[in-house]
């Protein structure tokens, strides 16, 4: 039986993974930041901050692939927050996979995201070959954490799988998802029904079977992967599901897409715009052909689900 280590063990991601590991025949040891942070039947240990100086040499004993899903997320732009971001992003993920190839951990499986490929879609659908073109800080972390793990794989022979996710919902979502969860809960009208874009998403399902998958599936080595549903959507068409699942109408109405973009950016809320009209759509086919793997929750399904827990919860994190 292998044994998996699940950095960020208690957060969104890992709180799903951690349980799905186990249910899949593997050891788990969740690190956690502090003691007293319980996961069921999960062993934890406590790892302090991530960084370049945590000392993880007697906490990978025995452990056999690592799944690096801590990170700092940090929003701001300014000097302490990109600290933040380098240090925990970069500097922790380096420092952790070199004490892995040396204490004999086979594989390293990284959550980066898809902002390392940018923040919009233009001619194709992007790909993990793609030359990165992160937009913000926090993208760029990953991005400089992925070469300086590759760097790590050359001179140690560590497995690296890096994943690249785009935005992940289900229960416990917080952030843009949670907010299109409460406006259409609230019946707030939206001028967004002639928005045509294209935008893959990624139920917590989905990814967490690609993940148990990047543990052990021997193609994975020495990839990047893009994972999505597989089903990409506009914004109109997310905001009628959701309304749908909620036994509700979706209150969209037309306005011009050219006054939108000029307000949004005028008021300073052009990322908003982006994230909301824009398109940035992943292309997994490469991915679902070294594994054998497809999505096996459809989108209105997932989606489903997230509304249930969200009217069940109010939003709360389980």
């Amino acid at each position: 039986m292998k044994t998996v280590l699940v950095t960020g063990a208690n957060g969104f991601i890992g709180s799903a993974l951690c349980p799905a590991l186990a249910a899949n025949g593997y050891r788990v040891t969740g690190a956690v930041r502090s003691r007293g942070q319980a996961l069921g039947q999960v062993r934890t240990i406590a790892c302090g901050d991530i960084d370049g100086a945590t000392n993880w040499w007697n906490r990978l004993k025995g452990i056999d692939v690592i799944v690096h899903l801590a990170a700092c997320t940090q929003v701001n732009d300014d000097d302490a927050a990109h600290s933040a971001l380098r240090r925990t992003n970069v500097d922790g993920a380096e420092h952790l996979a070199r004490q892995a190839a040396a204490a004999g951990v086979r594989r390293f499986v990284f959550v980066s995201s898809i902002k390392v490929n940018g923040e919009a879609t233009h001619q194709h659908a992007l790909r993990a070959e793609d030359p990165p073109a992160p937009q913000d800080a926090y993208a760029v972390s990953k991005r400089d954490a992925e070469r300086r793990l590759w760097d790590v794989a050359a001179g140690t022979g560590l497995e690296i799988v890096s994943i690249r996710p785009p935005l992940v919902y289900g229960p416990g979502v917080a952030g843009n998802f949670l907010r299109m969860l409460r406006i259409v809960d609230r019946g707030l009208p939206l001028p967004l029904a002639r928005v045509n874009n294209r935008r893959s998403l990624v139920a917590m399902d989905n990814l967490v079977d690609f993940l148990v998958q990047c543990v052990h599936h021997p193609a994975a080595a020495g990839r990047t992967l893009l994972v999505s549903d597989g089903e990409d959507l506009s914004t109109p068409q997310l905001l009628r599901l959701i309304a749908a699942a909620m036994n509700r109408r979706s209150r969209l109405w037309p306005a011009p897409l050219s006054m939108l973009r000029m307000m949004a950016r005028a008021t300073g809320h052009g990322g908003t715009w982006q994230s909301l009209c824009g398109s940035l759509a992943a292309d997994i086919g490469a991915s679902c052909d070294a594994l054998g793997w497809r999505p096996s929750v459809s989108v209105e399904e997932a989606v489903s689900r997230c509304v249930e827990w969200y009217l069940a919860t109010g939003g709360a994190r389980p």
